[in-house]
């Protein structure tokens, strides 16, 4: 009998289970706190009340985590140096130090410019120290990856620090897109290096022998020595794993999952017992990246979101931040300043867009961690820091002892650095001071409701009611975009559509109609806020609700259920244009460009060689009984000059290598 050990890794919750890898069957689990400063606290935190009789047991301990989802969502990670070669990048998600350099090839990758080598020099000099990793990537470097290669080479005798090239994590065009995708893989290869240490040192701590997996976007597995390579591969890993897990939990095929974490919400669709699939690439944070991974769509919305009050009205916002309930338990301080606070008025302020800017008397900052990569910091921002070593203290005692405007200590950028942690009023909050969550000491929490309730002339019931109405509105809302967007690519509804939406979504009168959405699909609830928010929002779009056993650690069932798959998409391209016949081709792959005689043996070549690509990387990532499967897809049009024959335009070699994970024999 061997086991398996799934831990799941959240913003706030690290939850851990322990399954017959036979039968299925839950067998005990477990969660504590993630503790950012320390991963390793909150990780052996889960296992702690896990026997070593069971432990002993395990055969393969499997991990899925929101910490790469999450960091992109909040602009969060080291810093990163780019190099774009070839063409302007364009896209919101930017590296901390950018640059441009030429070198160009075509869609056969034959060089059509030479790689401008002193200029990516001198950049890569300029950037000593002031950056972490480097991504390069070129413009239809996917066609020939020469000119990245030469680059990463000198990245890393220049610099020392861990490369990624566009070509490697891709192999579809699309340079912006691929850009950003690269970057977003080296900002998170230090996040996921900490996270595999942790989780290592913990093992070793309980004698656990068991090789270590990770859990892709797309619910398959990876080994830990691939993962710390191509972290960006698990964004989404934790969302993924609550759809496998609410399958696993429920026996249901066909459902809407609905994931209420900490920091996001997440919601995705089951077909047939298995998500979802965007073959060209998932949407974070409103950017495309070139990851397949789940079909799911992350909201910055969560037990622990920020709710800002502000004179424009009360805000959800995407910051994450402790509540103030839980904070409270550790730092008895909190709540002795928020009594003093629950009988001021709210003194509003300037508002910013941007909402890691906005602070209110009842946010609290606390220090995390030491500034380990001695990030240059202003002196205002040193002040707080070593004002904070007392613990958690507001902007407003900082700038009365400091004597500084509390804008100058630029918290969101301390913030984003991971060097403090904000803690205030959050959904977690609103759910405790109404009694429907009783875990923590309520107090704090109805303490700021009553500083806030003021600002309204409204009651603390009132305020509490609001609230609960937003969240509720904003998730149906999600739902409803989800599935539009499942159904027919979009979200776009016009201005009537969006009026329709609201609407049903309200379940608001109108002067002369009504309308609601009806789901055809139950909702699944994962996390442990669901079955506070998820009743209602089913009744708005008329379905069931589940909310299976052991639905608050889901994403730790299905991180311990999946497989190992490992896919390549080769393409092969005629050399000549419009051409009938068997004629010479070039193929394209991650692991190279290759010149044959004909399309046919390009074919072959792509299939002989991409199965030998997949099942190596399979059994990099640990896996046994590997079984390799290939489609091929030849795509054609009508020949100019001869109307009765057809030429290749290109063919498409899918290989796909699938296994399960090696066991540890116990």
């Amino acid at each position: 009998m061997v086991y398996g050990l799934g831990i799941d890794t959240g913003g706030t919750y690290t939850d851990a289970v322990v399954m017959d890898i036979e039968t299925g069957e839950v067998l005990v689990s477990h969660k504590s706190p993630t503790t950012h400063e320390d991963l390793t606290i909150g990780i052996r935190g889960s296992i702690e009340g896990l026997s070593d009789e069971i432990l002993a047991k395990v055969g393969v301990v499997s991990l899925s985590s929101t910490l790469a989802t999450n960091s992109v969502v909040e602009g969060k990670g080291c810093r990163v140096g780019l190099v774009a070669i070839g063409h302007e990048f364009n896209s919101k998600y930017q590296a901390d130090e950018e640059t441009v350099i030429k070198g160009r090839h075509d869609l056969l990758g034959r060089e059509t410019e030479p790689l401008d080598v002193n200029a990516a020099d001198k950049f890569l000099r300029s950037i000593r120290g002031k950056v972490d990793g480097v991504a390069i990537s070129g413009y239809l470097g996917v066609r020939n990856s020469e000119h990245e290669l030469k680059v990463r080479k000198m990245a890393y005798e220049i610099l020392g620090v861990r490369t990624v090239c566009g070509h490697e994590l891709s192999s579809t065009l699309g340079f912006d897109d691929r850009t950003t995708t690269c970057i977003m893989n080296a900002r998170l290869i230090p996040l996921i290096d900490e996270l595999i240490v942790a989780v290592k040192h913990v093992m070793k701590e309980r004698n656990i022998l068991a090789p270590l997996m990770m859990v892709k976007g797309d619910g398959s597995m990876m080994g830990e020595s691939e993962a710390s390579i191509r972290p960006v591969e698990t964004i989404l890993s934790g969302p993924a794993s609550s759809l496998i897990g609410a399958g696993k939990l429920t026996g249901i095929e066909d459902a809407i999952v609905v994931d209420i974490g900490g920091t996001t919400t997440d919601i995705g669709i089951l077909r047939g017992g298995r998500p979802d699939i965007v073959e060209y690439g998932a949407i974070l944070g409103g950017m495309r990246t070139h990851v397949k991974a789940a079909d799911i769509s992350t909201v910055g919305l969560g037990g622990d979101s920020h709710i800002v009050v502000l004179g424009s009205g009360v805000r959800i916002s995407t910051v994450r931040c402790v509540p103030l309930c839980f904070a409270a338990r550790k730092w008895p301080d909190i709540t002795d300043a928020l009594r003093k606070v629950s009988t001021m008025s709210p003194m509003f302020r300037g508002e910013f867009d941007e909402d890691a800017r906005n602070f209110q008397e009842t946010d609290f900052f606390v220090r995390l961690k030491d500034n380990k990569n001695n990030i240059e910091l202003s002196a205002e921002e040193k002040m707080l820091i070593k004002f904070l070593n007392n613990g958690p203290r507001t902007l407003g005692q900082a700038s009365r002892v400091l004597k500084v405007h509390p804008l100058l200590f630029k918290v969101n950028d301390l913030e984003n650095m991971g060097l403090v942690q904000r803690i205030g009023l959050t959904p977690t909050d609103i759910l405790c001071a109404d009694g429907k969550y009783n875990e923590f000491d309520p107090e704090p929490a109805k303490l700021a409701i009553k500083h806030f309730s003021r600002a309204y002339g409204v009651s603390e019931e009132k305020l509490i009611s609001m609230v609960k109405k937003m969240l509720t509105e904003k998730i149906v809302t999600e739902i409803v975009g989800k599935v539009l967007d499942s159904e027919v690519g979009s979200r776009d509804m016009g201005a009537a559509g969006r009026h329709l939406l609201k609407t049903a979504v309200s379940l608001e009168q109108r002067r002369d109609y009504s309308c609601s959405i009806k789901l055809s699909k139950p909702i699944i609830g994962i996390g442990a806020p669901a079955g506070a928010y998820l009743p209602e929002v089913s009744k708005r779009l008329g379905t069931d609700f589940v909310l299976p056993k052991y639905s608050d650690v889901g994403n730790a069932v299905g991180a311990v259920t999946g497989g190992i798959i490992e896919r390549e998409e080769i393409l092969i391209k005629p050399n000549v244009e419009n051409a009938v016949g068997d004629v010479p081709c070039t193929v394209f792959a991650r692991f190279g460009r290759f010149i044959k005689d004909s399309i046919s043996e390009g074919i072959e070549f792509a299939r002989t060689r991409g199965t030998e690509y997949v099942r190596e990387m399979a059994l990099k990532d640990g896996a046994e009984d590997v079984v390799v499967t290939d489609d091929v897809r030849i795509s054609k049009i009508r020949a100019k000059n001869m109307p009765s024959e057809f030429a290749v335009i290109d063919v498409t070699v899918t290989v796909t290598a699938a296994g399960k994970p090696k066991m540890f024999q116990v």
